[in-house]
């Protein structure tokens, strides 16, 4: 019981200390006049590190710190070069694989800082110094944590079920065709997105959600209520959109966000780092108006109904596979 209640508290620390990291952040983006120093995958990438010390994110601080970087150069260069579309997010999200791949990195929120220059039109040589300058003080601040965390509680090192499946999800995949039908997917709703011109029908953050679903489709946990999916993202989107236009004071509307978002994700039982990223979007997206929850609502339930034929065409190819040829 002890135990358990220690365990809380220290989470509880955590999980304030990703907030306040956050809110630091948007006072320095705010103050600098530079709002994509508020990257919104380092709500994922922090809530994550801070509360799971020794997951598979928070083992590799090197690669967390060069693997968005790199990949943001990527989307710097292409975005530089073209314009919004879907042959210029897939060939982002094309090269931003590669070099996770190459790094062996499990840093697949780098691949939302790929997409996110393209999406806002971004072409400042910035965008890369703003995101390593972001994941170094992060990193920075992750391993003081974590001697903390460690010399506080040694329980909280010890892994749960639960620690073990989104260690799961965070790993390299080892199918090795899960990559074609996630470009497809990409190419599909970029298509529609440069058709529509509604641009965050394909927001940064659900395409590392397609990553961990098409390359571990057997493991999270929160496609087994496919319902929920479009609702969470739907709900933080619209409190970050909310937040943004009702809260004058920046950095206590993210912070703000944050935490109302670290709610819904609690209430609903959920792990889906991305859906933190989701709720502060809206503070790095010039005028941000009712199109960007409603893109968010309509890109999660294309992303769902995807996925769902994706896994029922990939069990029966594995079932065909596995019946015996007549001899």
């Amino acid at each position: 019981m002890e135990v358990a209640k220690n365990r809380k508290t220290i989470q509880a620390f955590a999980e304030l200390l990703a907030i306040l990291f956050m809110g630091a952040v948007a006072l320095a983006a705010q103050s600098s006049g530079f709002m994509l120093l508020l990257f919104p995958e380092l709500a994922a990438l922090s809530h994550d590190i801070m509360t799971r010390p020794h997951g598979k994110w928070g083992s590799q601080p090197l690669r967390l710190i060069l693997t968005p970087t790199l990949t943001a150069i990527v989307g710097i260069f292409f975005t530089r070069r073209l314009g919004f579309g879907a042959f210029g997010i897939a060939l982002i999200v094309a090269f931003s694989l590669v070099i996770i791949k190459l790094m062996k990195s499990t840093i697949v929120a780098a691949i939302s800082a790929g997409v996110l220059p393209m999406a806002l039109s971004e072409r400042s040589w910035r965008y890369p110094l703003a995101i390593f300058a972001d994941c170094t003080v992060l990193v920075l601040l992750f391993v003081l944590w974590k001697r903390y965390a460690a010399s506080t509680d040694v329980s909280y090192q010890s892994e749960t079920k639960n620690s073990k499946i989104i260690d799961s999800l965070e790993d390299i995949s080892h199918d090795r065709f899960w990559g074609f039908g996630l470009m497809f997917f990409v190419v599909a709703l970029g298509t529609a997105a440069q058709a529509t011109d509604l641009r965050f029908l394909i927001f940064p953050p659900l395409i590392v959600m397609a990553y961990e679903l098409f390359g571990h489709p057997e493991v999270p946990e929160w496609m087994r209520r496919p319902a929920l999916f479009p609702l969470v993202c739907l709900l933080t989107a619209s409190v970050g959109f909310l937040a943004h236009h009702l809260i004058r004071v920046n950095f206590v509307a993210v912070m703000l966000t944050f935490l109302c978002s670290v709610g819904i994700l609690r209430f609903f039982n959920l792990h889906m780092p991305p859906a933190l990223a989701v709720g502060l979007l809206p503070f790095v997206i010039r005028a941000p108006d009712y199109r960007f929850p409603l893109s968010v609502l309509l890109g999660t339930i294309a992303l769902g109904l995807y996925f769902i034929g994706y896994k029922r065409l990939r069990k029966q190819g594995q079932k065909e596979m596995a019946v015996p040829e007549n001899t």
